[in-house]
């Protein structure tokens, strides 16, 4: 419900024929969760690449098959992993900072004020922040995915003897369409998760300065658990439906 209250609030202003935030939060809110969160999306998931192409690699090999090794990385983390590793660093990185930002306007009354002026809170502070994250986390999965696919051919390289021209060519062989399709679906799904539960958890902080501690703890747990849960449902459902 609130994010369908959210949805609401913002289309109702704009069937009035007015803008529903300042353009400027979004873009402040974009900034921070995206940009500023490329470096440790991007370090994190080389080293997982790295990892993980140098652990099934080796096991590969004793079967004569570690030519799998680019398409097993690139679908793992296309599909899968990428999406996933995103997900729970935004909850922990920007799902606690925006928990903690309404959770303190909240306790201080500014919440208040806000819809004493006749504003409403959640086309205002929610809103904005709900729309960067949705549209960032595509872009963030895809920057993991870039980075891992990038970590697994060093090491395919170093360890493996496979060329790079010929690493690209087994990735294209390896890689469908409907892997990508399913790795920005999730990863949609996760941005809108993760921002309705960091906002919901900070407009309904009580408690002064120590539910604002505890909520954003709380949104932290919730977000991560939420978005594995949703991941896993999502695999059994599209695994029983298309098994091929």
């Amino acid at each position: 419900w609130f994010i369908a209250h959210t949805f609401e609030e913002t289309i109702d202003r704009l069937r009035h024929g007015r803008v529903p935030f300042r353009a400027a939060s979004f873009f402040r809110h974009t900034e921070r969760a995206g940009v500023d969160s490329v470096p440790l999306v991007g370090l994190v998931s080389f080293f997982l690449g790295l990892t993980m192409a140098l652990l099934t690699g080796y096991q590969l090999q004793r079967f004569g098959t570690e030519r799998l090794i680019p398409g097993l990385v690139a679908i793992g983390f296309t599909r899968e992993l990428g999406p996933l590793l995103t997900g729970i660093m935004l909850a922990a990185r920007i799902g606690a900072a925006f928990t903690a930002e309404l959770g303190t306007m909240q306790v201080s009354e500014e919440v208040e004020a806000i819809e004493a002026m006749g504003i409403g809170p959640l086309r205002f502070l929610v809103a904005p922040r709900m729309l960067a994250l949705f549209f960032l986390m595509p872009c963030l999965s895809t920057v993991s995915n870039i980075s891992a696919i990038f970590a697994s051919s060093l090491i395919s390289r170093a360890y493996f003897s496979i060329a790079f021209p010929y690493f690209l060519d087994l990735v294209k062989d390896a890689l469908l369409i409907r892997d990508i399709i399913t790795g920005v679906l999730k990863s949609l799904m996760f941005g809108l998760l993760i921002s309705a539960i960091a906002c919901y958890r900070g407009l309904t902080v009580k408690g002064g300065a120590a539910g604002v501690g505890t909520a954003t703890t709380s949104s932290v747990v919730t977000a991560i658990t939420t978005v594995i849960g949703v991941d896993t449902l999502y695999n059994i459902v599209y695994t029983t439906f298309f098994p091929t």
